[in-house]
Formats: structure tokens, sequence, C-alpha cells
């Protein structure tokens, strides 16, 4: 075990809780006696090419500072590379931390929870997707949840959580079902009517929306959510829901597990851990024990 360790920090993660937590976890990094250097970035690309090069350079674990984006960030620096991540959960939904565990905006906890993993067993292997080149940790997102946040981007007004309640609004007044075609690993290939298909690495999206409820971790499976047809009525019912898990036995709810999936669908946009992946066609595949995780 190497005593370096690097900080890579969001400093505008959760309105600033990312700067202000990055203290508290050096500290008692260092109260344990490893070296700890910070990684900032002008952008989310400069962020990353500066997390690939602490990685390349050896340093004995990447501890994302920030919230669900910073998370990607990371994985996207560490996945494969047998470098562990640890996470200091500051951001505003932190669905990845959750779904792991992992202590949520008390910085100084997940610093105890890092140090004494790097210590002990050097952290826990997780899986997580992977779309091309692309790694994600929690949910891969497509049809109405990813039109509200194509719509939510498009937007300059209002900030924050306002601009997507408002483009959820929006999308609603339009709602209709999209026609995909879904192939589970090696699978036919089979047309389904979908409001949306969620790809479930870990359990949650959106700031604790658990619609892939049973999802884990470490079983080298995704846990698929396919919401059918519905009617606005309907998609504000089973909505709430999303929060408890419960609505997985919903009429409207069919789930599958697999190890790999392919979707197509016309003038569809892929999310996976609140990023824009891109349009479908997508496949996505879930590689077991990806990346080792400290402090679960």
């Amino acid at each position: 075990m190497t005593c370096d360790i690097t900080l890579f920090v969001n400093p505008t993660a959760g309105r600033g809780r990312g700067a202000r937590a990055a203290q508290p976890a050096a500290r008692v990094l260092r109260d344990a006696g490893f070296r700890v250097r910070t990684v900032l970035g002008a952008d989310a690309p400069d962020a990353l090419r500066r997390a690939r090069a602490a990685v390349a350079g050896g340093t004995g674990a990447l501890v994302a500072v920030g919230g669900d984006g910073m998370v990607s960030l990371a994985l996207q620096a560490v996945a494969g590379t047998g470098t562990p991540l640890g996470v200091v959960a500051a951001g505003t939904g932190n669905d990845f931390a959750r779904t792991a565990g992992l202590p949520v905006r008390d910085p100084a906890a997940a610093a105890r929870a890092i140090a004494g993993s790097l210590k002990g067993d050097g952290g826990r292997p997780v899986d997580l997707g992977r779309v091309g080149d692309l790694w994600f940790g929690t949910v891969l997102a497509s049809g109405f949840d990813s039109r509200v946040n194509d719509r939510g981007n498009r937007m300059r007004w209002p900030g924050g959580r306002l601009r997507y309640d408002l483009a959820m609004v929006a999308e609603l007044a339009g709602l209709r079902p999209f026609r995909y075609r879904m192939r589970l690993d090696d699978g036919p290939e089979r047309e389904v009517e979908a409001t949306l298909i969620a790809v479930g690495n870990g359990a949650a999206y959106g700031g604790g929306m658990r619609i892939c409820a049973d999802a884990r971790l470490d079983d080298g499976l995704f846990d698929i959510t396919v919401v059918g047809p519905c009617a606005r009525t309907t998609l504000l019912t089973v909505f709430p829901r999303v929060y408890r898990g419960s609505h997985l036995d919903h009429p409207v709810v069919t789930t599958h597990r697999a190890a790999s999936i392919s979707l197509a669908a016309e003038d569809l946009t892929a999310y996976a851990d609140g990023e824009r992946i891109g349009p479908l066609p997508v496949t996505a595949r879930a590689v077991p024990g990806a990346v080792r995780l400290l402090g679960g």
C-alpha cells in the first residue's frame, strides 16, 4: 500500500459543499498517516486528464469529493486499473454513495472509512456498467426521463432543480410511449413499447429515485426496469413510489436481469450517472469487479 492519496475535488458540488468537504477529509486522511494531494480542473475534461495522470503516476487511491458527476469522472480514471476509489459524497443526489452504503455529507466519517479500508482489505470489488469506453456506476436511463434531461439541458432559465421540474411538466404534456428494439444477452431482439427503460448497475438515480430497486453492485448483472405505455395520471401515480422502490409491482412495470443489453429507438438519448452518453442505439455491459471501492 502506497501512502499517497489523491483527492479529486469538485469545489462547486452541492453549492460549495465539495470545497468544504475536502478540508476535513484531507485532515482525517493525513492524521491516519497518508500523504494527500488535491486535483482540481478548469473543467470536466481537464479534471479527468489530471485524475488519469494521478492514477498513471501510481497514486494509492483516487478519492472523489463531490456528487455523482464527480464520481462518474473518477470512474473513468480508475475503472480497470487496480487503483481503488474512495468517495466523499458531498453533492446533491449522491446516488452512488447511497447505493454502496457509504457515508453521505459526512466527510470525516467517509475519510475514516476510506483510511480503514486502505489499511485493511484494500477495498471491495464492485461492478460497473460500460458503454463503449464510458463507465457508469448507477443507472443508464432512456425514454421519458432522458427526454426530461434533454429539455432541461436546453433551458437557460430557471436554474437548479426548478429547471428540471418545469422540463418534466413540459414532457408530461406530450407523453407518449417509445418503440424500442431491445436485446438481452444473446437472446433475440424484440420490439417493446415503453415510457422508459432504465438499466441499473445500482439501484437509484435522480437523487434517490430507486428505479432499479433490487440492483446490486456485486452480482455481475444489470437490473432492467421497463415502464410500459401509460397515461399521464398513471405515471404521476407510479413516480412517487419510485423513491420507496415499491413501483416494481405495478402492472405497467416489468423487470429483467441480464449481463448485457442493447437498446435502439428513434430520437432518444441515453444518460448514465446523470451524464449524457449519446443517442440510441447503445449496448451496455456489466463488468464484474471493475473497480475496488473503499469504505463500504
